[in-house]
């Protein structure tokens, strides 16, 4: 593959007709936007105070939580359409991408990732059974 650089914008760009293109070009109009400032703030929520904004604001998504320890991971067994994720990006989840689940850290920063599952580690509890301490 080829990389073009030019002053207005740098691409990945198929050097033949019949390679594929690797990643989905979102138009501004296209791609639901996102509050950082917001989002940032999202990330320290709590998982009580998460919790009640996901029932309140992705009651859809609700029923896909879990606690993890002291995060809350969100599981699909589908790929969520661009206003699902924006959602849950908006919240203050990210993906991640080798657990293959949405997770959120309720003000906990992780320095040194895990090697193993947190779930074998922590156990898992249903968001709609999670009784703050």
């Amino acid at each position: 593959m080829k990389k073009s650089v030019s002053s207005k914008q740098s691409t990945t760009t198929p050097t033949t007709k019949t390679e594929p293109r690797l990643r989905r070009i979102y138009t501004a109009s296209s791609r639901p936007s996102i509050d950082h400032e917001q989002r940032a703030a999202n990330r320290a929520l709590r998982p009580a105070d998460l919790l009640a904004r996901l029932r309140a604001e992705a009651p859809e998504v609700f029923p896909a939580a879990e606690i993890v320890g002291q995060w809350v991971w969100v599981i699909f067994t589908d790929k969520q359409p661009p206003t699902v994720t924006a959602r849950l990006s908006q919240l203050g989840f990210h993906w991640n991408n080798k657990r293959q689940v949405w997770q959120h850290p309720c003000g906990h920063s992780n320095t040194k990732p895990n090697s193993g599952d947190p779930r074998e580690k922590y156990g898992t509890l249903h968001a709609a059974d999670y009784q703050p301490v």
